[in-house]
């Protein structure tokens, strides 16, 4: 993972190709396909998307320390995946 930090001021944006594992109100519990790291990912157009979906998330690269690691998305795209397309595209 790059730039991984607690104070977003330090950090550039950053990207993150990911698979949704669970979504919840705010939240989507992704699986980093790069590290395999699980990541809370937090956004308001979390209910937009779908358990299995393939996603490209951009966040300041701040992300903290607690287990699973959470951030703050500020876009999430979905990849072209062959995905249900269950729901609308928040960016």
């Amino acid at each position: 993972m790059e730039n991984i930090c607690n104070e977003c001021e330090c950090c550039e944006p950053v990207s993150m190709n990911a698979c949704i594992l669970r979504v919840c109100c705010c939240e989507l519990l992704v699986c980093d396909l790069c590290s395999s790291q699980e990541v809370l990912v937090h956004t308001p157009e979390a209910c937009c998307f779908c358990v299995g979906e393939h996603v490209c998330i951009e966040y300041s690269g701040a992300m903290t320390k607690s287990v699973p690691p959470q951030i703050h998305a500020d876009c999430i795209k979905r990849l072209n995946n062959g995905g249900n397309g269950c729901g609308c595209c928040c960016c």
